[in-house]
């Protein structure tokens, strides 16, 4: 997928912090939190996300460290789902 289409999934997606269901080309899909963080735009230009698994989730609920989120490239997604 392209930035722009992740983009435009962010934006459309309801109002506040929910999980999605990443499909990957090459991997199993996963559940899992896209993150904004200081370097969100440059990121995001570069079609590289920070993404929070399902695994870590409570625990970034509570502490926000984003060291609990890997960063993913957009290229390798295939579709995004709201679960």
């Amino acid at each position: 997928m392209t930035y722009e289409e992740i983009e435009r999934f962010m934006k459309n997606k309801s109002k506040g912090d929910y999980p999605v269901r990443i499909n990957f080309k090459t991997r199993k899909p996963i559940k899992g939190l896209f993150i904004k963080t200081d370097d969100y735009s440059e990121l995001s230009r570069k079609n590289l996300w920070r993404i929070v698994s399902e695994t870590y989730l409570e625990s970034y609920n509570t502490s926000k460290d984003i060291n609990l989120a890997r960063i993913f490239n957009g290229a390798e997604m295939t579709r995004l789902e709201n679960i």
